[in-house]
């Protein structure tokens, strides 16, 4: 296998990874406190990040005239955009959260992607992205909630469909900084200063969690999330994308929810509908269109 279908491979993997995280932090949810299980998510990776960096790179630290945009990233792309995501899903259904957290996600990455790159959006690009968000659309809406209109889910879309925007740009300023460090290091200090920020916001919400009741569940909860959701797939996911490009890769955030779907199967005993099979297939179609690109010379 080359390296071109290694990255894609990467890609889809941390695609799966996190959709399973959906089922994982429900578990996860119904004993800690939202704003504290982020926190530790994230705090506790930390130290990991700065070991990895040091035996692979030799060295932990960053130019100081890089940290200012280091802490709007990280206050960007990691504090903002997990209470985002949080409160989304609080403030509107499950199937409406993802749709509008998803699909929109590569296109803002595409609009957005000539201010940090010099990416080309080429008709198999375009062709192959719209076969796969017409296929996540199917799978998301294929399941028991479909998509509800309802004005009192307004405040959640919007945040939702923010999501998006938010996403799209802490993708392309992370993709900006790779051209001159790793991917281990960009990711490092970004999950730093976001986890810095982000801090302050579970001040009176640690004692609304019964520390001593957690079992053997709760704490594997923590160590996927932190050890394989948090160091390893942002590690990859940065790496791979930096080689494929911001726009291609992004459109392998579309497998996210056919893998949550499946973990909704597996630790829930929920139902996958013909719909969400079909739109599964249809993702991936649209997935391999897009891989089987050749670049120009």
């Amino acid at each position: 296998m080359n390296k071109k279908w290694l990255n894609y491979a990467g890609l889809v993997l941390v695609a799966v990874i996190w959709g399973a995280n959906f089922g994982i932090s429900r578990l996860a949810m119904e004993s800690f406190h939202p704003i504290v299980f982020s926190f530790l998510r994230f705090g506790v990776a930390i130290p990991f990040f700065f070991l990895i960096l040091k035996l692979t790179e030799g060295s932990v630290g960053v130019p100081w005239r890089l940290v200012p945009k280091l802490m709007l990233i990280g206050l960007l792309g990691i504090t903002l955009l997990e209470i985002t995501v949080m409160y989304s899903i609080k403030y509107t259904t499950l199937a409406n959260a993802s749709l509008l957290n998803v699909a929109p996600w590569p296109i803002f990455v595409a609009l957005f992607a000539p201010l940090f790159t010099r990416e080309t959006i080429t008709s198999r690009l375009v062709v192959g992205g719209v076969i796969a968000m017409i296929g996540v659309c199917f799978v998301i809406l294929g399941g028991d909630e479909g998509f509800a209109l309802s004005s009192d889910n307004m405040l959640g879309n919007a945040m939702a469909f923010g999501v998006s925007i938010i996403g799209a740009l802490f993708n392309l300023s992370s993709v900006s900084l790779m051209k001159q460090y790793s991917a281990l290091r960009v990711s490092t200090w970004t999950i730093v200063f976001g986890a810095i920020f982000m801090l302050p916001l579970t001040i009176g919400s640690w004692g609304q969690t019964d520390w001593q009741s957690l079992g053997t569940e709760q704490w594997l909860s923590i160590a996927y999330n932190v050890l394989i959701c948090t160091v390893l797939a942002f590690v990859v996911w940065n790496a791979c994308m930096f080689k494929v490009g911001a726009t291609r890769s992004n459109f392998f955030r579309y497998a996210v929810p056919a893998a949550a779907v499946i973990a909704g199967y597996i630790l829930f005993d929920e139902r996958i509908a013909m719909l969400q099979i079909g739109g599964a297939a249809l993702m991936a179609a649209g997935l391999v269109w897009i891989s089987v690109e050749r670049k120009k010379a």
